[in-house]
């Protein structure tokens, strides 16, 4: 699934990230690299995201979210 389908309040496991090499560049910087554990803290209007991604806090916009594998954490 997407992330941009990711039910609020639910935790998931990124799987795959397709975007451009410099914007997949900086996401991996800020920590969301394969395997890592993402919570989706709330929606914002127009497709934004809030996660919750290694104890920080990110607001991702729908081109993103729309780009990135993820699957339900148990």
């Amino acid at each position: 699934m997407l992330l941009s389908e990711a039910v609020t309040g639910e935790s998931y496991i990124v799987e795959k990230i397709h975007l451009p090499f410099e914007t997949e560049r900086r996401l991996e910087a800020l920590g969301m690299t394969d395997r890592t554990r993402v919570s989706v803290l709330g929606r914002k209007g127009k497709g934004i995201l809030i996660v919750k991604l290694r104890g920080s806090r990110f607001a991702l916009g729908a081109n993103i979210t729309h780009n990135i594998e993820v699957s339900r954490a148990e």
